[in-house]
């Protein structure tokens, strides 16, 4: 998909905080050191739309991107990064489960793990959760620039055998690999959810 125009709109840090929905949206969720915030700025082809850091955990809230005057991307808290209190987590999963249960214009969620560890305990409960209210989500494999041809292959293959029926997307947000298998799950998920 081409982007011609991608912007920060929202930030929410609570459930009573998050913005009313302008277009169909996309949530995604991942542990804190993934690489959403550098792939967010590869789909959209903005270097800095979404803050990076050498610090995992930066993302504190529900984070809101328009993307073409016609969907948002949005960018949820990172979990299992052992310097947050456990007060501040349990927060943010309430914000996030009270954001995925209730939003109606969410059409999927996007759930990203790094290519090299695959899933975790908390990927697969969320897996699971979303699984629960009736949501679709997919498999995103980070990192993949890190790994062999050889053996991105076989961890590939591994991992889709496993975490079927679901879909996994190879991504890499140096080469931009993944990207436009991506959006077309995007759009496939939006169109979906309009036809519901």
């Amino acid at each position: 998909m081409k982007v011609t125009l991608a912007e920060f709109r929202a930030s929410a840090a609570t459930p009573a905080s998050i913005p009313s929905a302008l277009y169909p949206e996309t949530a995604i969720a991942g542990r804190s050191n993934v690489g959403k915030s550098s792939l967010i700025n590869r789909m959209t082809g903005r270097r800095a739309l979404a803050r990076t850091s050498r610090t995992p955990g930066c993302t504190r809230g529900l984070i809101f991107y328009d993307v073409n005057a016609a969907l948002t991307l949005v960018d949820l808290p990172g979990y299992g990064y052992a310097s947050r209190s456990q007060d501040e987590r349990r927060r943010w999963k309430k914000l996030v489960e009270s954001y995925l249960a209730t939003r109606e214009e969410l059409a999927g969620v996007l759930i990203l793990i790094d290519c090299r560890r695959g899933p975790e305990q908390e990927e697969l409960e969320l897996a699971e959760y979303l699984s629960s209210v009736g949501l679709v989500y997919a498999w995103v494999l980070t990192k993949t620039d890190k790994l062999g041809r050889a053996e991105l292959s076989r961890q590939s293959e591994s991992l889709r055998s496993s975490l079927a029926p679901a879909p996994v997307i190879a991504t890499s947000s140096q080469s931009g690999a993944g990207i436009e298998p991506l959006w077309k799950w995007i759009r496939a998920a939006i169109a979906t959810e309009r036809q519901v």
